[in-house]
């Protein structure tokens, strides 16, 4: 009979005192603890079980859970009699920063001390031994104290490790999960730089300058800069979604996956749940499975978006709806099912994100939107360059978050974006201008956030643009932007997929110039004559489509003014 599946629980206890559905994944312990390294930094993407295993290891190692060896009872780690006489014989200092998402340093300072606060409150029968001077329980007290200073605050952990190794005569192990929470936060709102200070002291006292730690672990979804706060610390141990080692202790590998579907009487479903929820690759192990959607697969028994749907996409949503025209130009394409080919750096810089399309691709691979597909090795590249990496959009699941992810964007004028749509389909070009200028004048700054003005460059809109026409016409055509045709490149071209029934579109953009021109009429002229003597229809020729079945348009913009007119009309079409 097929075990419960529960659903969002984290606690290692409660899932083993429930008997509910678990891969066993206890063999991480083994292996971190024989790789002897002092401080180990983890990323994965959310909802890996990052929480779950820190839990684990907290409940293996804790003198809270000596005597809690059932816990582990027919589990891989629990087959070695070395191991069986390590559990619940160190001190631990656990915490979490998954709950700091506030929107303002001091809330994030003052979150993270009632953190710490409830640690000193856990651990408040220290102040009753002996271990402790009088000056130790009055910095005890100021803990305690409902405002802390930034000196005791970052030096607060320091302080605890201290006090627990007098009290049990044994160094201790600090696991601290999420790190980096609220550094996401940070560069979202915008106070990045205090939160970073704070931050860098803090980890600089609890994990290089403290003599009573016996190892640490700390996870979370990126890597940030080492300049950025890690900066003091002696090399930690970093292993990332490109990293072999805890390659499979992180997610659910195929086997493990396939099992569970046989167990659950889903046989028949591999194929669908392989096509969907595959795709995650860490280190050389490739073939991993989130394990929120496989759970919630196995608990609802249908496919839907399960993990990209888990927590805001705040943050990727940001940074591809403000990003440059390279990065939406390469995003359609991941969109359109192809590769894309950049420099990764798993070291991330928040504060350089804007306009960094290096650091943009990065950010999505740490977060796991992104898989990779090949990468080049330094040796077999020129001396002084880095290696590049070939991306594409993780799986389906993901993919259909960005679809829906851009018809969120659209939602406030869907009604005229739709118009649009219908009315260029219909030739209809008096429509076309009218619903456009609807669109351009609710939606323009959403996408042109930069610190140029719309009216002198409006790239950002046009190619937030073409992600909503991929959405909403990729079913039909085949969308593609800023491509190679004949002499030039070319804006958008909209190439049915049945062009026996369907015809051809080409949309060029260009920015009124009073210098060349005198009108928006003269703008979108120049943009036909574009067209024309680019010859931007030649590919689509040369694929079979007949010339008369090419529609070209061009859209002339100013500010969020706009004019559109065709290859047959373009000095009839009258301002909007």
């Amino acid at each position: 009979m097929a075990r419960t599946v529960a659903i969002g629980l984290q606690s290692f206890e409660s899932v083993r005192t429930r008997n509910v559905f678990y891969v066993d994944k206890t063999d991480f312990i083994r292996e971190w603890w024989e790789n002897a390294d002092d401080v180990t930094l983890i990323t994965r993407p959310r909802r890996f079980g990052k929480t779950l295993n820190m839990s684990m290891i907290e409940q293996f190692f804790s003198v809270d859970y000596a005597d809690r060896g059932e816990l582990f009872e027919g589990l891989s780690i629990w087959k070695n009699e070395k191991y069986r006489q390590l559990q619940g014989t160190y001190p631990v200092i656990s915490l979490s920063f998954a709950r700091v998402k506030e929107i303002n340093y001091a809330d994030t300072r003052e979150k993270i001390c009632e953190i710490i606060r409830n640690l000193y409150i856990k651990y408040s029968f220290l102040k009753q031994s002996d271990v402790l001077t009088d000056s130790d329980r009055k910095y005890f007290d100021r803990i305690l104290d409902e405002e802390i200073s930034n000196t005791n605050a970052t030096s607060s952990l320091y302080q605890l490790s201290d006090y627990l190794c007098r009290y049990y005569g044994k160094k201790v192990i600090i696991l601290l999960d999420e790190y980096d929470t609220p550094m996401q936060e940070a560069w979202v709102n915008g106070f990045w730089d205090e939160l970073v200070a704070f931050t860098r002291s803090l980890f600089n006292s609890t994990f290089k300058t403290n003599p009573w730690l016996e190892r640490a672990i700390m996870t979370g979804i990126t890597r940030v800069s080492k300049e950025s706060i890690f900066s003091d610390l002696n090399n930690p141990e970093v292993v990332t979604t490109t990293s072999n080692k805890y390659a499979t202790a992180f997610g659910f590998t195929e086997d493990e996956v396939f099992a569970a579907l046989d167990e659950f009487g889903l046989s028949t479903e591999k194929a669908q749940v392989k096509r969907w929820y595959d795709g995650f690759a860490f280190g050389n192990h490739t073939d991993i499975y989130n394990p929120w959607s496989i759970l919630n697969f196995l608990d609802k028994k249908q496919i839907d978006i399960y993990w990209a749907n888990t927590s805001s996409n705040s943050l990727v949503g940001k940074l591809l709806r403000e990003g440059n025209g390279k990065v939406k130009e390469k995003f359609e394409e991941l969109l359109c099912g192809e590769s894309i080919v950049s420099v990764i750096d798993e070291q991330i810089v928040y504060n350089r994100l804007d306009g960094n399309e290096q650091a943009v691709w990065s950010l999505l691979l740490a977060s796991g939107y992104l898989k990779v597909l090949s990468f080049e090795r330094y040796g077999n590249i020129p001396e002084g360059t880095q290696p590049r990496y070939q991306l594409a959009l993780t799986n389906l699941e993901v993919r259909m978050m960005f679809q829906n992810m851009i018809h969120d964007w659209f939602s406030t004028v869907s009604e005229d974006y739709n118009g649009f749509i219908s009315a260029m389909l219909q030739d209809d070009i008096d429509a076309m201008n009218e619903y456009m200028n609807c669109v351009t004048q609710n939606i323009f700054s959403y996408f042109d956030t930069g610190k140029s003005p719309s009216g002198n460059k409006p790239e950002r809109f046009y190619h937030g643009f073409v992600l909503g026409l991929l959405v909403d016409l990729q079913n039909r055509y085949v969308i593609t932007s800023n491509r190679e045709s004949g002499f030039g490149r070319y804006d958008v071209v909209i190439e049915p997929r049945k062009p026996e029934k369907q015809d051809a579109y080409i949309l060029e953009f260009k920015v009124f110039n009073s210098k060349k021109e005198n009108s928006l009429e003269d703008t979108v002229a120049a943009a036909l004559r574009q067209i024309e003597e680019k010859q931007y229809a030649t590919e689509l020729m040369a694929r079979g489509i007949a010339k008369e079945r090419i529609h070209s348009y061009g859209f002339a913009f100013e500010g969020k003014q706009v004019l559109i007119g065709n290859i047959f009309n373009s000095h009839s079409s009258s301002r909007a």
